[in-house]
């Protein structure tokens, strides 16, 4: 019979290998322990994409897409009217700047002239009215006369001209409301 099943050998041949193993057999569960405990004891571990169930988040969602974003305008308050270049920030500028479909650009002296000679009063009945590729009240029907009156003036002075900024009459509808409230 053979002795070759009786033959056992070990994966420690020499004193070293035999020193780390059981240094190694000590290390790895104290090492494990300790950062098993670490684990443990942290505060609050909160995974990836947690953050979607936070008060906040959950607000945000279920918040209506109106408010976000919009300003809403009582109907009911006193209008107040804007100034001219305010006016040219908001509306004319999307096409003044750019001299787009051939409007004169702001503060293009040679571009206004001949707008210049036709005067304030036709000047600003085009931009009331709209004139060729250019709607009426630059696109926006919100806007008042005066406002529109005003950003024709800002406009034409950057341009050249030397007009006056227009006076806002009194407003009909704000004097007969106080009439009305009077009786």
């Amino acid at each position: 019979m053979s002795d070759a099943h009786d033959e056992h050998e070990s994966a420690i041949k020499t004193p070293k290998q035999l020193i780390v193993a059981i240094l190694a057999g000590f290390l790895v569960p104290i090492i494990a322990i300790v950062l098993l405990v670490q684990f443990v004891s942290n505060d609050k571990k909160v995974g990836a994409g947690s953050s979607a169930l936070t008060p906040e988040a959950i607000a945000a969602r279920i918040s209506p897409v109106a408010d976000q974003g919009f300003t809403f305008k009582d109907v009911n308050a006193p209008k107040t009217l804007q100034s001219g270049e305010t006016v040219y920030k908001t509306i004319c500028a999307a096409c003044h700047d750019a001299g787009a479909a051939g409007s004169p650009k702001f503060g293009d002296a040679g571009a206004w002239g001949p707008r210049l000679a036709q005067g304030y009063d036709k000047l600003l009945a085009n931009a009331i009215a709209g004139i060729r590729g250019m709607p009426a009240k630059g696109g926006n029907p919100d806007l008042d006369d005066v406002e529109v009156a005003r950003a024709v003036v800002h406009m034409a002075n950057a341009g050249g001209a030397k007009f006056k900024e227009p006076e806002v009459k009194a407003a009909a509808p704000a004097a007969a409301a106080a009439e009305a409230s009077a009786k």
